[in-house]
This record gives C-alpha cells, structure tokens and sequence, in this order.
C-alpha cells in the first residue's frame, strides 16, 4: 500500500516510519509546515523539521514538505486567540489534528494517489462484529490520544493508520534505539506549538488582543485581590488570582466579562460541583446513536486530554444535548472538548465542546 507518513520529527512518528517500511508498505514521510512564527515547543520548530528529513533520509524514503500555514492561522490560531477574547477554553490541539492533521493532509494524500495516511498518534482503529471502524484507546494507556483525536470521521478512520497504537512508549523508544534513529531519546512535546516558552500565552494573546485587568471577589462580593488578564482565567483555577495565601483553598467559580469591568469570583471547590453540562459541536464519528433520543446513552466521558473519564448519560432534551454524569462531577471549562466512550471504556462514540449558556 502507498502511504504517506506525517512525520513530526519525534520518536514515535520515527518508529511509524519504520514499522510501515517493515511491512513492505510503500512509504513517504511529510512534514507539515504549520506555525510560521517564533516556536521553542510542541512540534512546530524548525529543529523539528530536520529531524523528520533526517529520519526519513536514515529510512531510505522520501520526505517532503507541506506548507499549511494559512490553514493553521485560520482554523487554529485564529480561533484559539477568539476563544480566550470571549471566555472560553479552546483546545488547540484538537482542532490541529481535526482541520490540519487529517482533514488537510487526507485531502492532499488523496490528490497525490496515496492510498492511506499514517501517523506517531497512540491510538488504535479497531472494527466492531458489524465491521464498523472505531477509534479506541491506545495499548498504552497513559500515553493514549484518541481524546485529541475524536473528531475523526468514518472514512478518515478509513484510510489511517497508527502503527504505534499497540505499542508502549518503552518500546518504541527500544525500537528507535535499535534502529539506530537519531529521536530515539528526543522528549516528548508537551506544549502549544505555536507559544513559546520565553513569552508565555500573556505575550502571545497580549499582541493580538488587548487584556484587561479584572478584580478578584469572594463568592460575598468581598475583594480578594486582583488578575492582570482577565482572559488567561479559566473555570476551576486555583493559582495565579492575587490573593493572600494561606486559609482555605479557593478556586473561579465564576467570571463575569460584561461591561468595562471585569471580576472573577472564586469560593469553594464544591461549587463547582454540577449534574450535567450542556454539549455543542457534538461529533458523531458513525453517526448518532438512537438511544440519545430516547432513555439516554450510557457512556464514560473524558474531559482533558489525560483526565480520568466518569460515568454519564447522554440524552436529547429540547434540541441540545445533554450530559447527565451518575455522581456530581467538577464544572467543565466552557469551550472544552469532552469525548465519549463507550461503557467500556475502549473506543470513542463521540465528542463535543462544553457550551458557555446552560439551560437549568
């Protein structure tokens, strides 16, 4: 099979590289060009780049170059500055693999006559008895990235591979060492590509959008101290607000942007403590499930990308979904991906995004 392998320049797209060519595959490394300013982290370095050629050149494949950069402003950039100018948290990381990672890339696979494209992603594509493609949970669970990746749909899960899904980090990190490959000890990246260290996202939002300072009150109206940037605040934090230390433990529980004065109110954990959470943007990957119009879908829901997931329901109520967790569970920050797996825990069922409006 001809297939292109977005290569990263880490150590797990390297190993992918390199299971692929084993199996007698036919193979093209890519790298994806995709933040074109200042980058010290994530994947978007120009070190990063190299890296990938020079795996490719110790393959023995070709390795080209794909120049999205008018796509990632525009589908991640963009809406990830948009996201913090109006309160909500975005999730970058999703929406590059959503519009750049796949879409883009399949697109352009598909154009050049590949019959696949494969990436380092820790994941698993397995079939059900009725032969439906799923995305499950990596073999190794704690590097595991299906929640990052739920947004693919059934013809994408299709025509991709992930030869590293079944492995663990250790071994992949064996294999690389074997092979002799130059990110055999290379870091994992853990950072939002296009932020960069030195600068941190108060520099990064603060040339792009201006950001106002906001007073910090207790859940009495009492002041509490005060915030630089109102939109580097999110629901549930509990550092950085101001305030004196010691006492007790208090975290946002509310933050109110309207008029020229903004104020972030913070009190006790338990109220952030909620039943339900209202979904928007919702993916169903093989469509929707016919029990979330009637008694409800029972899932396990994930609300970060290495958070633990919880019971829940899932259920149409007046047009917008809803999600019942079995036990209170901690508010999700508006503008959050959730991903929903099935009662087992194994595959994804779907995903959506956090409302910022709640109906009850």
């Amino acid at each position: 099979m001809r297939v292109l392998m977005a290569m990263s320049g880490g150590v797990d797209s390297s190993v992918a590289a390199a299971e692929l060519i084993a199996a007698g595959h036919d193979v093209v490394g890519v790298t994806m060009r995709l933040w074109g300013g200042e980058s010290d982290t994530g994947c978007c370095s120009v070190s990063d780049v190299e890296d990938a050629r020079r795996v490719a050149q110790q393959l023995g494949i070709d390795h080209v170059v794909f120049n999205f950069t008018e796509d990632f402003n525009r589908h991640v950039v963009d809406p990830y500055v948009d996201a913090h100018r109006i309160g909500v948290t975005p999730n970058p990381c999703i929406e590059c693999n959503r519009h750049l990672k796949f879409e883009r890339l399949s697109e352009r696979a598909r154009v050049l006559g590949f019959e696949a494209v494969a990436t380092g992603h820790h994941a698993r594509i397995i079939h059900l008895d009725d032969g439906t493609p799923r995305l499950a949970r990596a073999h190794d669970r704690a590097k595991d990235q299906s929640y990052v990746l739920y947004t693919c749909d059934r013809d994408e899960l299709d025509r991709t591979l992930f030869p590293v899904g079944s492995m663990t980090k250790d071994v992949v990190r064996e294999k690389a060492v074997a092979l002799g490959l130059r990110t055999a000890t290379k870091p994992d990246s853990q950072d939002v590509c296009f932020i960069s260290r030195q600068g941190g996202r108060e520099s990064f939002l603060g040339n792009r959008i201006p950001l106002r300072r906001a007073r910090v009150v207790g859940t009495d109206g009492q002041p509490e101290g005060e915030v630089e940037s109102v939109e580097l605040v999110t629901l549930g934090q509990r550092r950085g607000l101001g305030g004196p230390g010691g006492g007790p433990k208090k975290f946002v529980v509310d933050i109110k942007r309207d008029g020229e004065e903004a104020t972030v109110v913070v009190g006790p954990r338990e109220m952030l403590m909620t039943q339900f959470e209202v979904i928007d943007n919702i993916v169903w990957p093989v469509g929707q499930p016919d029990e979330v119009m009637g008694a409800g879908l029972a899932v396990m829901v994930q609300c970060s990308a290495h958070g633990e997931t919880a019971p829940a329901t899932l259920q149409i109520n007046e047009g917008r979904l809803h999600l019942n967790w079995f036990e209170p569970h901690l508010r999700v920050s508006p503008g959050q991906s959730v991903v929903f797996y099935d009662p087992t825990d194994t595959y994804v069922v779907g995903g959506g995004i956090v409302s910022a409006s709640r109906t009850q």
